[in-house]
């Protein structure tokens, strides 16, 4: 294994914040990156959250990831949120989590048919939204192995969150093995900040893969934060595209 990779990765893993978003329906994402010249789209077409005693549908939420030269990936990202019964003060709707990130790709492995375990980071900024969100910055170290049909990915991140406080996070993620066009997925995930804060989450859901191009998914997450409890389901797809022939 390269030295400077696993010393990348062990840089981040040590200090371990919200983790990168590149893979649905995840609050994680694996080490591997889009080939040179494509666009996959992560769109989350339909989405209920409930935070607390505040409902919402989360409708459209965006990823873009263009894959560039040398194992690289440009990701740009963001969602809506449309409160149902929002609260004095608040927008009934609003952009959220928009963040831009480059996605490194440091040892090819498994997620390239390599041997050995793929390691990537993915570090970024948090942009400021209309909704009143904050400038933040973000830095992932990524993991994933292949053992027979069955992948995992391991997240670890350090952040400057939007309140302006060091937030860190573990992720991992199991893409179990494929039952016709569908395979089970599963993720868990916990993050600390300075301040206090914290969320645990778990999800669990399907991805069906109708070609090498296009997929459908499903996730049902459910959380608890040191404010209030989480439930959210995703429903989503992610589409390929070639940029020229």
């Amino acid at each position: 294994m390269d030295t400077k990779a696993i010393f990348c990765f062990a840089m981040l893993s040590a200090v371990a914040a919200t983790p990168a978003h590149a893979l649905r329906p995840f609050d994680g994402t694996d080490a591997d990156v889009a080939a040179p010249g494509i666009m996959e789209l992560e769109f989350g077409y339909a989405g209920y959250l409930r935070e607390g005693s505040q409902t919402s549908v989360i409708a459209p939420a965006a990823v873009f990831n263009l894959g560039l030269e040398h194992e690289s990936e440009l990701v740009v990202e963001g969602r809506v949120r449309n409160r149902i019964h929002p609260e004095a003060g608040m927008p009934r709707t609003s952009l959220q989590d928009a963040a831009i990130s480059l996605k490194q790709v440091h040892r090819p492995g498994a997620m390239q048919d390599a041997a050995g375990p793929s390691i990537a980071s993915e570090c970024g900024i948090l942009l400021p939204t209309f909704a009143g969100e904050r400038t933040g910055a973000v830095c992932t170290g990524i993991l994933s192995q292949r053992w027979g049909a069955t992948a995992v990915h391991f997240n670890a991140a350090l952040a400057k969150n939007r309140e302006g406080d060091w937030e860190r996070s573990l992720d991992a993620i199991v893409v179990g093995p494929r039952f016709g066009l569908a395979r089970p997925v599963f993720e868990m995930f916990a993050s600390r900040d300075a301040a206090g804060g914290y969320t645990n989450a778990a999800l669990a859901g399907v991805v069906w893969t109708v070609s090498d191009k296009l997929s459908f998914d499903f996730g049902l997450r459910k959380a608890h934060s040191d404010a209030y409890g989480i439930t959210e389901l995703r429903f989503g797809l992610t589409w390929s595209i070639p940029l020229h022939h």
